[in-house]
């Protein structure tokens, strides 16, 4: 399941944090691409190049009050999908 970053309601450059695994720690990088296999290429704190699955990875997100939260990457892109239904 390939695709663009677009396709998700992502751009390059984008702010993300993820986990290595279920309960982790959280890591924060920078959005780079979309790899062949559907997964996330990013950029971690320390340069480092990682592909990881769109369910570790959540986005920067500013709220309508011009606060800052994190919102998971899975739940944006149901929503980006759901708006080029209409």
């Amino acid at each position: 399941m390939s695709g663009s970053l677009e396709e998700l309601g992502l751009a390059r450059g984008d702010k993300v944090r993820f986990r290595r695994r279920n309960g982790g720690h959280w890591h924060n990088g920078v959005l780079s691409r979309r790899e062949p296999d559907g997964s996330l290429g990013l950029h971690d704190e320390r340069g480092a190049f990682r592909a990881l699955p769109v369910e570790l990875v959540e986005v920067r997100a500013v709220t309508t009050r011009g606060a800052t939260s994190w919102e998971p990457v899975t739940e944006r892109a149901a929503r980006t999908e759901q708006l080029r239904l209409l």
